[in-house]
């Protein structure tokens, strides 16, 4: 089953939904399409600082001060603290938590992008990657995008974190711990109502941590949705054409996906309705359970 994703202003989607425990397909929109995924490629390198600390080579105690060119505005929050030293563990938090841009160039200086990269290709992911540190303006040369990727590799990346298959149980943890920090539910996640300062953790029975990426372009979601008895990981990428204005519809489509993931958990709206919404119901499918 497929929703009725918009393809107004040249809009091109890359969309998976499975069951992370029995592999059900339960949503998918040409989910091996490559597109622009900005933010969210800052995985990878959370991913591999994680790798380091399991293997003995890399303490998250380290200290470690941000150059002045390493300084970003915008995403983030590092910009606005006084200090430019910290332990790594706060690093890759604020890359969790606010999508830091300066904590992401910082640590990239720190790991090395090109071995971000090779670490990324070592856990098979070929169509996804970090292409660079957070830079504005993009000065010729450098690459067009932040990162890239597909939702098929993507939820396998969710999956394979959420079930401890290449960290530690302590870093797989950790790693979840810095994404459920998230403040971003605009997209997704936004159908569920959730506390954007606090949900990691049960709330009306869904547990819920997720990466976003944004610029003027890209709306990208990836997550893993828990309730009681189910996980599910999903992946809804979206990119439009330049300079046209694609973002209402793209956040439309992209809450419906979130909508029908909380119908398939069985949850009670917010209001006494406990129906589907009239959009959902009259032209797109639930998920099948």
């Amino acid at each position: 089953m497929t929703i009725a994703f918009t393809e107004e202003n040249g809009t091109q989607w890359s969309v998976l939904v499975t069951d992370i425990d029995t592999g059900e397909v339960l949503l998918s929109q040409t989910p091996d399409r490559v597109l622009d995924t900005a933010s969210v490629g800052k995985i990878f390198l959370l991913h591999k600082l994680l790798t380091e600390v399991d293997a003995g080579t890399r303490s998250l105690e380290e200290m470690v001060t941000r150059r002045p060119v390493e300084h970003m505005d915008e995403s983030g929050i590092w910009h606005l603290l006084q200090t430019s030293t910290l332990p790594l563990h706060d690093i890759a938090a604020f890359i969790g938590a606010f999508s830091d841009n300066a904590a992401t160039n910082t640590l990239c200086r720190v790991l090395g992008l090109p071995a971000v990269q090779q670490h990324t290709r070592d856990l098979g992911y070929t169509e996804s990657a970090l292409d660079d540190v957070v830079r504005w303006p993009i000065p010729p040369g450098k690459p067009s995008t932040l990162s890239h990727a597909n939702a098929t590799e993507l939820v396998r990346f969710v999956s394979r974190l959420a079930l401890e298959q290449d960290l530690s149980p302590a870093s797989s943890d950790l790693m979840q711990r810095w994404l459920g920090a998230g403040m971003d539910l605009s997209m997704v996640a936004s159908a569920f109502n959730l506390d954007p300062l606090a949900h990691y953790t049960f709330d009306r029975d869904i547990w819920l941590w997720n990466k976003t990426g944004t610029i003027s372009n890209v709306r990208a979601d990836i997550g893993l949705v828990m309730g009681r008895k189910r996980r599910i990981a999903y992946a809804v990428l979206a990119n439009w054409d330049s300079g046209a204005d694609g973002r209402d519809a793209v956040l439309a489509g992209m809450r419906e996906v979130g909508e029908t993931l909380r119908h398939s958990f069985r949850l009670s709206p917010s209001t006494s309705d406990t129906t589907l919404p009239t959009a959902l119901s009259s032209s797109v499918p639930h998920l099948r359970s």
